[in-house]
């Protein structure tokens, strides 16, 4: 497998991008990992990177983007946070990665049986760990079709928060940032939102189009 130059990243689309990464996660439930000589991608490496995306997922232990998409040194930008919420740091980490570094597609991966969200869940209050969860706390409450047991004992109710998690994070980046904003104006980047299953290893994509949050022309 090749390291990405920035021809190679100039010729990706964000359509091919996705393509990569639905690729590398069939590779990945399948184990057929790709053939990569990493020692070799640290030297070419060295002096530049041109990441072809931006993924955006939880710190959970299981879900190293680099593992479930079998991507290599230098093929993508990993923003890992709780929960995978969005913040002021993150979106400038996100518009530095496409603006200035060349990335086509954006990820937000939420994966199930968060611990996170199960703690927005409960209504955990632990430190610094309280403001994180009230930024999930707003999935916890626009999911609306469970009127019983609203807690991390309800598995169902826990996977629908996740999932609704995922989606608002990407509806506030298109409302937080007009660089994102544009770019997709321009189709020059892609969001798309997904769902690790720590239990197969496999991603479900949400790949209706984006729109949320884009002011009309």
């Amino acid at each position: 497998m090749k390291t990405l130059t920035k021809e190679m990243q100039e010729a990706i689309t964000p359509s091919t991008a996705l393509d990569i990464l639905k690729k590398g996660n069939d590779r990945f439930i399948n184990n057929l990992k790709a053939n990569r000589n990493l020692l070799e991608q640290v030297n070419q490496t060295s002096e530049s990177q041109h990441p072809f995306a931006f993924i955006l997922s939880c710190i959970d232990s299981r879900t190293s983007a680099e593992l479930i998409f079998d991507q290599g040194l230098g093929d993508i930008f990993s923003c890992r946070v709780a929960g995978n919420i969005i913040n002021d740091d993150i979106l400038g980490s996100m518009e530095f990665a496409c603006k200035i570094a060349g990335a086509k597609i954006v990820v937000v991966l939420g994966h199930t049986r968060c611990g996170a969200v199960r703690g927005a869940c409960d209504h955990v209050r632990l430190g610094n760990l309280t403001g994180l969860l009230n930024k999930i706390e707003m999935a916890v409450d626009a999911e609306t079709t469970t009127t019983n047991e609203r807690n991390s004992k309800n598995a169902e109710f826990v996977e629908k928060v996740a999932k609704l998690n995922v989606e608002l994070a990407m509806q506030q980046i298109t409302e937080r940032s007009l660089v994102v904003i544009d770019m997709l104006k321009n189709d020059e980047i892609a969001i798309i939102g997904g769902m690790y299953e720590v239990e197969t290893g496999r991603v479900d994509f949400y790949e209706i189009p984006l729109n949320l949050g884009i002011p009309q022309a």
